[in-house]
């Protein structure tokens, strides 16, 4: 029996795939925003006047520093979960755990980063 390749928005939405497939997605956001991010920054640099000025400034406002250091971490925590599984197929087996695992080591590095960019940015 073929697998069907040609699935809708709305069968793929509703696609119940849980932490992995949210993995998946935040790690290609992540990606993504990596990407863009680093061009616009380039573009700002090259450009410089009001718009690199507004751009620098968009890059130093707590908020904007809490999002991409979310994206930038867990891009690079999931990669490696990834990596390490592929290194060792057999623990492919263990990859919900290897999940939870991830979790367990991104929260915390990410809460002391939120905690220092907010109490930074709150004068403390």
């Amino acid at each position: 029996m073929a697998l069907k390749h040609n699935v809708s928005l709305a069968t793929a939405l509703r696609y119940k795939g849980r932490g992995p497939m949210w993995a998946f997605i935040l790690h290609r956001l992540g990606g993504l925003g990596m990407a863009i991010l680093l061009t616009v920054h380039i573009l700002s640099t090259a450009l410089g006047g009001p718009v690199g000025q507004f751009l620098n400034d968009l890059y130093m406002h707590w908020a904007f520093q809490i999002v991409v250091y979310f994206f930038v971490l867990f891009h690079a925590v999931n990669g490696l979960r990834i990596t390490l599984l592929d290194l060792w197929p057999s623990l492919w087996v263990y990859g919900r755990e290897a999940l939870w695992i991830e979790w367990a080591v991104f929260l915390p590095i990410y809460g002391l980063a939120v905690y220092t960019i907010l109490s930074t940015a709150l004068g403390g």
